[in-house]
């Protein structure tokens, strides 16, 4: 079965389309030419029905296309004519065939997003593959190994910025767990009408510049902002507490399936029925508080994957997760989902409504939030007997009464700590213990070392949670099914998350990837702990290609398997890995800016030193 994606599911051109739209004087009404899932008034997809298919062939085209977002002309980059581009929907076990033509004048890629592949279909330029050049076509195949909610971007480049993003259903082989009547996709992504490489022109000029919520002299009076001593505090390590973002509504438009606030994307529900949103984030650069005032939402998966289902009011999405959430309204009235971002800068809307016509009140904003001593990792409240007194410029070098270098089992050559077997690392799923940083500071291309990092996957996030509301936290996600059979890991790779905001770079371990540092080598089948220690003051969504990070969060058997975590200021967090697929994998901050600039690292999993050679 070969499916042509095209911009209509009618046999109409894209040109007849525009023709006839127009003389029947439609077009001025046509605010943005979109996939059938996307479109304004979608009545959604229905659940689909179980039983063998035979293998699909999609074919993709990523090309330059005129468009229009929140009723300005802007030239995106799609994947066949729309932003976001089409539905891909499969059915697990099955074996699919991707054919990406690059119509572009530079090269461009697909990567399939959570998607368990062999390296050379991952779609990572310089990694694992060459990349597409302008004219060519390249296949991928693969057989899939998973289901759920998933998604697809370019990795060349700034591409992903400019529209080259679109999502992705992998239907179970046998029956759904998570029941449902009807679902609707909801991407969400941030648009800018520059380019997005002026746009990292200057952040590196000017890091703060697309900043207009910084605290002022009236707000530290009125007590809406900082206090003059943690404002002095920020001040020393050259950081504003009100960075929040890099890019924000300064030049953001927000969207929700490819619509802007204002052109209001609709999805039709029956009251009483139980829908499925899938939602997930394909900005580059913003992460987003989803809530739908009036409606509990239910989590049921986290990254494609099933989770014990936990009911909240509102979740933070970090870029390049998804949730699916089971909402059931049973009132005969509209519902806004509401998408604010982080920094409170702007919002993507959208609604529920029973038919055509409805809509319900937009949330007012909240007010920007503003970082605290915890993101600075000086919780004093979890610092005993440390002086901070003289934490002049957070010199670790002179942190006197702290010998690291005689911290039991730490080895600090390589990537940070590795500690092997024999040093009685904690059981699978144990939460990381809170640590004094080492004298390591990373050079300066990191900036601001915390004192102390340690777990914080309780806490909801900066902005979230002093409203009464039921905010969903990552100690709160179980996986459906247990892992049985975990021994504890036999070696633990400890990683720095290190930048410098004021001369805006971004690395690990104090090295840009165009420094050329060594690969992080992994066996086939190793179990391995990787523990992320953020050393800067923002938050981080970390990406590894290829394997399941399974995060430690307390919950063994049952711990939640991730492909993008939320690493925030001055946390300490651990994931268990055991690679099954040989090969360069991507691992890096899924902010693209960051990743850009250097915070991007290969994970090289080879096979077992022991295994034998075949004759």
């Amino acid at each position: 079965m070969k499916k042509k994606l095209t911009l209509e599911t009618a046999p109409l051109s894209r040109r007849t389309f525009l023709h006839q739209a127009a003389a029947f004087g439609l077009l001025a009404g046509i605010k943005h030419l979109l996939p059938a899932y996307a479109r304004p008034l979608t009545g959604g997809l229905t659940p689909p029905v179980a039983g063998s298919r035979p293998p699909t062939v999609y074919e993709l085209t990523i090309a330059e296309t005129g468009l229009r977002f929140g009723g300005r002309h802007a030239r995106a980059t799609t994947i066949n004519g729309t932003v976001p581009g089409p539905l891909l929907r499969f059915r697990e076990g099955e074996e699919v065939v991707l054919k990406v033509t690059n119509r572009l004048k530079e090269d461009t890629s697909i990567h399939w997003h959570g998607l368990l592949v062999p390296f050379n279909m991952d779609g990572v330029p310089g990694v694992s593959f060459p990349g597409i050049r302008p004219g060519e076509t390249f296949t991928y195949r693969f057989a899939l190994r998973q289901s759920g909610t998933y998604w697809y971007h370019s990795h060349s480049g700034l591409q992903e910025q400019t529209g080259v993003y679109g999502p992705i259903i992998v239907d179970p082989a046998g029956d759904d767990p998570v029941a449902y009547d009807r679902e609707h996709v909801v991407v969400l992504s941030d648009w800018t009408f520059e380019d997005p490489h002026r746009v990292l022109r200057k952040l590196r000029k000017m890091p703060g510049y697309y900043n207009f919520q910084r605290q002022t002299l009236l707000g530290l009076l009125r007590g809406e902002d900082l206090s003059l001593r943690d404002r002095l505090r920020w001040g020393r390590m050259r950081m504003d507490a009100t960075d929040l973002a890099d890019v924000t509504g300064a030049t953001y438009t927000y969207l929700m399936n490819g619509l802007a606030p204002e052109d209001n994307w609709t999805a039709l529900f029956r009251p009483g029925e139980r829908v499925r949103l899938r939602f997930i984030n394909a900005g580059a650069g913003s992460f987003f508080d989803v809530r739908i005032p009036g409606l509990p939402l239910t989590i049921v998966q986290a990254d494609g994957q099933n989770v014990q289902p936990v009911t909240v009011d509102e979740f933070r999405i970090g870029i390049a997760e998804t949730y699916d959430v089971i909402v059931e309204p049973r009132e005969d009235r509209a519902y806004t989902i509401f998408a604010e971002s982080m920094d409170r800068s702007g919002y993507a809307r959208g609604t529920l409504a029973p038919r055509e016509g409805l809509q319900a009140p937009v949330p007012e904003q909240r007010r920007r939030p503003a970082r605290s001593m915890a993101d600075m990792g000086m919780d004093h409240g979890n610092m005993q007997g440390m002086d901070h007194g003289n934490m002049q410029g957070m010199d670790h070098g002179n942190m006197q009464g702290m010998d690291h270098g005689n911290m039991p089992g730490m080895d600090h050559e390589g990537h940070g700590m590795q500690m092997g077997a024999m040093a009685g690392l904690a059981p699978p799923g144990t939460l990381p213990p809170a640590v004094p940083h080492g004298e390591d500071t990373h050079g300066p291309g990191n900036a601001a070392v915390p004192m102390m990092t340690r777990s914080r996957l309780h806490e909801p996030g900066i902005g979230l949670g002093n409203d009464g509301r039921r905010v969903l936290v990552y100690t709160d996600l179980k996986s459906m099914e247990p892992t049985i059979d975990m021994p504890p890991p036999t070696r633990e790779i400890e990683l720095h998350l290190t930048g410098n905001m004021e001369r805006y770079m971004w690395s690990i371990d104090g090295k840009a990837y165009s420094e050329a540092p060594e690969p992080i080598r992994i066996e086939k089948g190793e179990r391995v702990r990787i523990t992320f220690v953020n050393d800067t003051m923002m938050e981080h969504p970390m990406h590894l290609h290829g394997m399941w990070m399974m995060l430690e969060n307390g919950h063994f058997p049952h711990l939640p398997r991730k492909h993008t975590l939320i690493v925030k200021p001055a946390e300490r967090l651990s994931v268990m890995v055991v690679p099954d697929e040989t090969g360069p994998w991507a691992f890096h901050c899924h902010i693209l800016y960051h990743m850009d600039m250097g915070m991007f690292r290969v994970v090289e999993v080879t096979e077992p030193a022991t295994a034998e050679v075949s004759q």
